[in-house]
Protein backbone atom coordinates (compact mmCIF):
# COMPACT_ATOMS: atom_id res chain seq x y z
CA UNK A 1 0.00 0.00 0.00
CA UNK A 2 3.06 2.48 0.69
CA UNK A 3 4.74 1.45 -2.55
CA UNK A 4 1.28 2.32 -4.11
CA UNK A 5 0.82 5.40 -2.89
CA UNK A 6 4.40 6.38 -3.29
CA UNK A 7 3.72 5.71 -6.93
CA UNK A 8 0.37 7.75 -7.51
CA UNK A 9 1.85 10.80 -5.34
CA UNK A 10 4.84 10.10 -8.10
CA UNK A 11 2.42 9.82 -11.16
CA UNK A 12 0.63 13.16 -10.25
CA UNK A 13 3.35 14.99 -9.35
CA UNK A 14 4.94 14.51 -12.62
CA UNK A 15 1.37 15.60 -14.31
CA UNK A 16 1.52 18.82 -12.49
CA UNK A 17 5.32 19.01 -13.58
CA UNK A 18 4.68 18.36 -17.74
CA UNK A 19 2.08 20.69 -17.36
CA UNK A 20 3.70 23.60 -16.18
CA UNK A 21 6.42 23.01 -18.64
CA UNK A 22 4.01 23.23 -21.33
CA UNK A 23 2.44 26.50 -20.17
CA UNK A 24 6.29 27.79 -19.32
CA UNK A 25 7.34 26.83 -22.36
CA UNK A 26 4.36 28.91 -24.37
CA UNK A 27 4.87 31.64 -21.84
CA UNK A 28 8.54 32.06 -22.57
CA UNK A 29 7.64 31.82 -26.68
CA UNK A 30 5.24 34.73 -25.76
CA UNK A 31 7.03 36.92 -23.63
CA UNK A 32 10.91 36.63 -25.88
CA UNK A 33 11.57 38.30 -28.76
CA UNK A 34 13.70 35.36 -30.05
CA UNK A 35 12.57 32.24 -30.04
CA UNK A 36 14.65 28.56 -29.50
CA UNK A 37 16.29 27.26 -32.42
CA UNK A 38 17.00 24.10 -30.94
CA UNK A 39 15.51 21.46 -28.09
CA UNK A 40 15.78 23.14 -24.61
CA UNK A 41 17.75 20.30 -22.62
CA UNK A 42 15.68 19.39 -19.33
CA UNK A 43 17.76 18.44 -16.46
CA UNK A 44 15.80 16.35 -13.56
CA UNK A 45 16.91 16.11 -9.94
CA UNK A 46 14.99 15.51 -7.13
CA UNK A 47 13.58 18.59 -5.83
CA UNK A 48 14.43 20.57 -8.77
CA UNK A 49 13.84 20.48 -12.58
CA UNK A 50 15.77 22.88 -15.22
CA UNK A 51 14.35 23.82 -18.78
CA UNK A 52 16.32 25.88 -21.08
CA UNK A 53 17.04 29.11 -18.77
CA UNK A 54 13.67 28.13 -16.19
CA UNK A 55 13.84 26.29 -13.39
CA UNK A 56 10.55 24.34 -11.27
CA UNK A 57 11.64 24.18 -7.97
CA UNK A 58 9.59 21.33 -5.68
CA UNK A 59 9.52 23.23 -2.19
CA UNK A 60 8.03 20.33 -0.82
CA UNK A 61 9.27 16.85 0.47
CA UNK A 62 8.80 13.48 1.52
CA UNK A 63 8.42 12.21 4.55
CA UNK A 64 10.41 9.05 5.77
CA UNK A 65 8.42 6.22 4.97
CA UNK A 66 8.08 7.41 1.28
CA UNK A 67 4.67 8.99 1.01
CA UNK A 68 3.68 12.77 0.09
CA UNK A 69 3.88 14.97 2.92
CA UNK A 70 1.02 17.52 3.21
CA UNK A 71 -0.38 18.99 -0.12
CA UNK A 72 0.79 19.91 -3.73
CA UNK A 73 0.07 23.86 -2.80
CA UNK A 74 3.43 25.85 -3.42
CA UNK A 75 5.04 22.43 -4.23
CA UNK A 76 5.67 23.91 -7.93
CA UNK A 77 6.38 27.09 -8.72
CA UNK A 78 7.55 28.37 -12.48
CA UNK A 79 8.56 32.72 -12.60
CA UNK A 80 8.43 33.66 -16.05
CA UNK A 81 9.05 37.50 -16.37
CA UNK A 82 6.00 38.97 -14.79
CA UNK A 83 4.15 35.51 -14.44
CA UNK A 84 3.59 33.28 -11.75
CA UNK A 85 2.89 29.73 -12.30
CA UNK A 86 1.59 27.89 -9.42
CA UNK A 87 0.92 24.23 -8.76
CA UNK A 88 -1.53 23.12 -5.84
CA UNK A 89 -3.83 20.31 -4.96
CA UNK A 90 -4.47 17.34 -2.87
CA UNK A 91 -3.19 13.75 -4.48
CA UNK A 92 -4.02 13.47 -7.57
CA UNK A 93 -6.18 16.22 -8.46
CA UNK A 94 -3.99 18.96 -9.23
CA UNK A 95 -4.75 22.91 -9.85
CA UNK A 96 -2.88 24.71 -11.94
CA UNK A 97 -2.72 28.69 -11.30
CA UNK A 98 -1.53 31.76 -13.31
CA UNK A 99 -0.79 34.99 -11.57
CA UNK A 100 0.40 37.63 -14.11
CA UNK A 101 1.76 40.45 -11.83
CA UNK A 102 0.96 43.98 -12.45
CA UNK A 103 3.64 45.95 -14.02
CA UNK A 104 5.13 48.98 -12.67
CA UNK A 105 3.53 52.46 -12.98
CA UNK A 106 4.44 54.41 -15.71
CA UNK A 107 6.46 58.10 -14.74
CA UNK A 108 5.30 59.92 -17.82
CA UNK A 109 1.46 58.88 -18.87
CA UNK A 110 -0.58 60.58 -21.77
CA UNK A 111 -4.06 61.44 -22.18
CA UNK A 112 -5.77 61.68 -25.48
CA UNK A 113 -8.72 63.78 -26.78
CA UNK A 114 -10.52 64.70 -23.34
CA UNK A 115 -13.74 66.90 -23.43
CA UNK A 116 -15.50 69.06 -21.13
CA UNK A 117 -18.84 70.08 -21.12
CA UNK A 118 -20.03 73.08 -18.80
CA UNK A 119 -21.67 76.25 -17.81
CA UNK A 120 -20.04 79.91 -17.89
CA UNK A 121 -20.41 83.24 -16.91
CA UNK A 122 -18.56 86.85 -16.51
CA UNK A 123 -18.27 88.90 -12.94
CA UNK A 124 -18.89 92.12 -14.44
CA UNK A 125 -17.17 94.52 -12.15
CA UNK A 126 -17.28 97.59 -15.01
CA UNK A 127 -17.66 101.49 -13.75
CA UNK A 128 -20.54 102.04 -16.75
CA UNK A 129 -20.72 105.51 -15.77
CA UNK A 130 -17.08 106.41 -16.24
CA UNK A 131 -16.63 103.83 -19.34
CA UNK A 132 -19.22 105.54 -21.89
CA UNK A 133 -17.41 108.64 -20.90
CA UNK A 134 -14.83 109.40 -24.13
CA UNK A 135 -14.91 106.02 -24.87
CA UNK A 136 -15.64 105.35 -28.94
CA UNK A 137 -16.15 101.58 -28.21
CA UNK A 138 -19.70 102.03 -26.26
CA UNK A 139 -21.65 103.58 -28.25
CA UNK A 140 -25.59 104.66 -27.90
CA UNK A 141 -27.67 105.33 -31.72
CA UNK A 142 -30.85 106.90 -30.18
CA UNK A 143 -31.85 108.13 -26.11
CA UNK A 144 -34.44 105.28 -26.37
CA UNK A 145 -32.09 102.46 -26.60
CA UNK A 146 -29.61 104.22 -24.08
CA UNK A 147 -26.14 104.02 -23.35
CA UNK A 148 -24.83 100.74 -22.80
CA UNK A 149 -25.11 99.35 -18.92
CA UNK A 150 -24.35 96.26 -16.94
CA UNK A 151 -28.12 95.08 -17.95
CA UNK A 152 -26.66 95.19 -21.54
CA UNK A 153 -24.44 92.63 -21.14
CA UNK A 154 -27.11 90.48 -19.17
CA UNK A 155 -26.54 86.42 -19.68
CA UNK A 156 -28.89 83.81 -20.34
CA UNK A 157 -26.88 81.46 -17.51
CA UNK A 158 -28.95 78.12 -18.93
CA UNK A 159 -27.44 78.88 -22.21
CA UNK A 160 -24.04 80.30 -21.90
CA UNK A 161 -21.54 77.59 -21.77
CA UNK A 162 -17.92 76.27 -22.15
CA UNK A 163 -16.73 73.46 -24.21
CA UNK A 164 -13.10 72.66 -23.98
CA UNK A 165 -11.78 69.77 -26.22
CA UNK A 166 -8.06 68.72 -25.15
CA UNK A 167 -5.79 66.97 -27.83
CA UNK A 168 -3.66 65.33 -24.81
CA UNK A 169 -2.85 66.04 -21.39
CA UNK A 170 0.18 64.33 -20.12
CA UNK A 171 0.94 63.79 -16.33
CA UNK A 172 4.60 63.10 -14.78
CA UNK A 173 5.36 61.24 -11.60
CA UNK A 174 7.48 63.90 -8.83
CA UNK A 175 6.74 61.69 -5.71
CA UNK A 176 5.67 58.25 -5.75
CA UNK A 177 2.61 58.08 -8.05
CA UNK A 178 1.40 61.18 -5.66
CA UNK A 179 2.08 63.97 -6.90
CA UNK A 180 2.19 64.93 -10.61
CA UNK A 181 2.75 67.91 -13.01
CA UNK A 182 0.11 67.61 -15.39
CA UNK A 183 0.07 69.90 -18.54
CA UNK A 184 -1.50 69.46 -22.18
CA UNK A 185 -3.03 71.91 -25.15
CA UNK A 186 -6.37 72.11 -26.48
CA UNK A 187 -9.51 74.61 -27.50
CA UNK A 188 -11.40 76.16 -24.96
CA UNK A 189 -14.52 77.71 -26.34
CA UNK A 190 -16.88 79.87 -24.41
CA UNK A 191 -20.67 80.07 -25.67
CA UNK A 192 -22.24 83.82 -23.97
CA UNK A 193 -26.02 83.87 -24.88
CA UNK A 194 -27.40 87.37 -23.88
CA UNK A 195 -30.52 88.45 -22.95
CA UNK A 196 -30.37 91.30 -23.72
CA UNK A 197 -30.07 94.11 -27.41
CA UNK A 198 -26.59 94.30 -27.16
CA UNK A 199 -24.98 94.04 -31.30
CA UNK A 200 -21.28 94.04 -31.38
CA UNK A 201 -19.98 95.70 -34.71
CA UNK A 202 -16.62 95.83 -36.45
CA UNK A 203 -16.11 98.44 -39.04
CA UNK A 204 -13.16 100.53 -39.34
CA UNK A 205 -13.09 100.24 -35.78
CA UNK A 206 -14.90 97.71 -33.47
CA UNK A 207 -17.70 99.03 -31.03
CA UNK A 208 -20.93 97.85 -29.83
CA UNK A 209 -24.32 99.26 -28.82
CA UNK A 210 -28.12 98.63 -27.57
CA UNK A 211 -29.95 97.58 -30.72
CA UNK A 212 -33.51 99.00 -31.39
CA UNK A 213 -34.81 95.41 -32.28
CA UNK A 214 -34.79 92.27 -29.50
CA UNK A 215 -32.99 89.03 -30.87
CA UNK A 216 -34.09 85.73 -30.22
CA UNK A 217 -30.46 84.46 -30.34
CA UNK A 218 -28.01 86.48 -29.49
CA UNK A 219 -24.62 84.97 -29.19
CA UNK A 220 -20.99 86.17 -28.67
CA UNK A 221 -18.26 82.74 -29.66
CA UNK A 222 -14.78 83.25 -28.29
CA UNK A 223 -12.00 80.26 -29.04
CA UNK A 224 -8.48 79.81 -27.64
CA UNK A 225 -5.79 77.94 -27.93
CA UNK A 226 -4.50 77.29 -24.53
CA UNK A 227 -1.90 75.29 -22.49
CA UNK A 228 -2.95 74.52 -19.40
CA UNK A 229 0.02 73.58 -16.49
CA UNK A 230 -1.09 71.89 -12.98
CA UNK A 231 0.20 70.25 -9.83
CA UNK A 232 -1.78 67.01 -9.58
CA UNK A 233 -2.09 65.51 -6.29
CA UNK A 234 -3.37 61.25 -6.43
CA UNK A 235 -4.56 60.85 -2.38
CA UNK A 236 -4.62 56.91 -3.12
CA UNK A 237 -1.89 56.15 -5.19
CA UNK A 238 -2.55 53.05 -8.07
CA UNK A 239 -6.35 53.53 -7.35
CA UNK A 240 -8.43 54.78 -9.56
CA UNK A 241 -11.48 55.16 -7.01
CA UNK A 242 -9.73 57.49 -4.97
CA UNK A 243 -9.90 61.21 -4.24
CA UNK A 244 -7.55 63.41 -6.44
CA UNK A 245 -7.29 67.19 -7.47
CA UNK A 246 -5.50 69.09 -9.94
CA UNK A 247 -4.61 73.33 -9.50
CA UNK A 248 -2.82 75.55 -11.37
CA UNK A 249 -2.92 78.05 -14.39
CA UNK A 250 -3.53 78.12 -17.99
CA UNK A 251 -2.33 80.36 -20.77
CA UNK A 252 -4.93 81.21 -24.53
CA UNK A 253 -4.50 82.98 -27.18
CA UNK A 254 -7.82 84.14 -28.72
CA UNK A 255 -7.95 82.28 -32.17
CA UNK A 256 -11.85 83.27 -33.40
CA UNK A 257 -14.64 84.81 -32.38
CA UNK A 258 -17.79 85.85 -34.21
CA UNK A 259 -21.48 86.93 -33.23
CA UNK A 260 -24.16 85.47 -34.40
CA UNK A 261 -28.04 86.75 -33.95
CA UNK A 262 -31.69 85.85 -34.91
CA UNK A 263 -34.19 88.03 -34.79
CA UNK A 264 -37.98 88.68 -36.72
CA UNK A 265 -36.85 91.87 -37.98
CA UNK A 266 -33.17 90.95 -39.71
CA UNK A 267 -33.52 87.23 -40.27
CA UNK A 268 -29.97 85.58 -38.93
CA UNK A 269 -27.13 87.38 -39.30
CA UNK A 270 -23.41 86.53 -38.47
CA UNK A 271 -20.36 88.72 -38.34
CA UNK A 272 -16.53 87.60 -37.86
CA UNK A 273 -13.99 89.73 -36.21
CA UNK A 274 -11.50 89.80 -32.88
CA UNK A 275 -14.46 92.79 -31.75
CA UNK A 276 -11.80 93.89 -29.62
CA UNK A 277 -11.90 90.95 -27.18
CA UNK A 278 -8.39 90.63 -25.32
CA UNK A 279 -5.90 88.75 -27.73
CA UNK A 280 -4.32 86.60 -24.72
CA UNK A 281 -6.26 85.08 -21.71
CA UNK A 282 -5.01 83.97 -18.38
CA UNK A 283 -6.65 81.59 -16.08
CA UNK A 284 -6.55 80.14 -12.28
CA UNK A 285 -7.74 76.47 -12.90
CA UNK A 286 -8.59 73.13 -11.00
CA UNK A 287 -9.89 69.82 -11.31
CA UNK A 288 -11.72 67.25 -8.37
CA UNK A 289 -11.82 63.50 -9.15
CA UNK A 290 -13.98 61.46 -7.24
CA UNK A 291 -13.06 57.85 -8.48
CA UNK A 292 -14.42 58.43 -12.39
CA UNK A 293 -16.13 61.36 -11.79
CA UNK A 294 -14.18 64.42 -12.37
CA UNK A 295 -14.91 68.46 -12.32
CA UNK A 296 -13.17 71.23 -13.40
CA UNK A 297 -13.59 74.83 -13.54
CA UNK A 298 -11.34 77.92 -14.33
CA UNK A 299 -11.56 82.09 -13.61
CA UNK A 300 -10.22 84.31 -15.83
CA UNK A 301 -7.56 86.75 -14.57
CA UNK A 302 -7.67 89.34 -17.06
CA UNK A 303 -11.05 90.67 -18.64
CA UNK A 304 -12.70 89.33 -21.74
CA UNK A 305 -12.50 92.86 -23.72
CA UNK A 306 -9.47 94.87 -24.23
CA UNK A 307 -8.43 97.19 -21.63
CA UNK A 308 -8.96 100.02 -23.84
CA UNK A 309 -12.41 99.37 -23.87
CA UNK A 310 -12.64 99.79 -19.93
CA UNK A 311 -14.98 97.28 -19.60
CA UNK A 312 -14.49 94.94 -16.76
CA UNK A 313 -15.67 91.25 -17.18
CA UNK A 314 -14.21 88.08 -15.98
CA UNK A 315 -14.88 85.09 -17.55
CA UNK A 316 -15.83 81.60 -15.40
CA UNK A 317 -16.66 78.19 -16.03
CA UNK A 318 -17.59 75.08 -14.42
CA UNK A 319 -18.52 71.34 -15.42
CA UNK A 320 -17.61 67.56 -15.97
CA UNK A 321 -14.55 66.54 -17.58
CA UNK A 322 -14.56 63.27 -19.58
CA UNK A 323 -11.15 61.69 -19.22
CA UNK A 324 -10.04 57.57 -18.58
CA UNK A 325 -7.35 58.81 -15.82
Amino acid sequence: MRLLKTKKTTKMKNKVLTALFSIGSLLAGAQSDSSYTKTDSVLVKADTIKVGNFFIVKKGSENVNGSFKGNVESDATVQIGNVTINASGLDNKPVIKIERKKPAPKKVSTNWWILDLGFAGNRDETNYATAVVNNNYLRTFGAANGAPNKQTFNLNNGKTTNVNLWFFMQKVSIVKQAVFLKYGMGMEMYNFRYDSRVSYRKESFPYLYNDSISFSKNKLFAGYLSVPLMLHVNTTPGNKKGFSFSAGVSAGYLVGSRVKQKSEERGKQKYKGDFDLSPFRTALIGELGIGPVKLYGSYSLNTLHDSYTRLEQYPFAVGIRFSNW
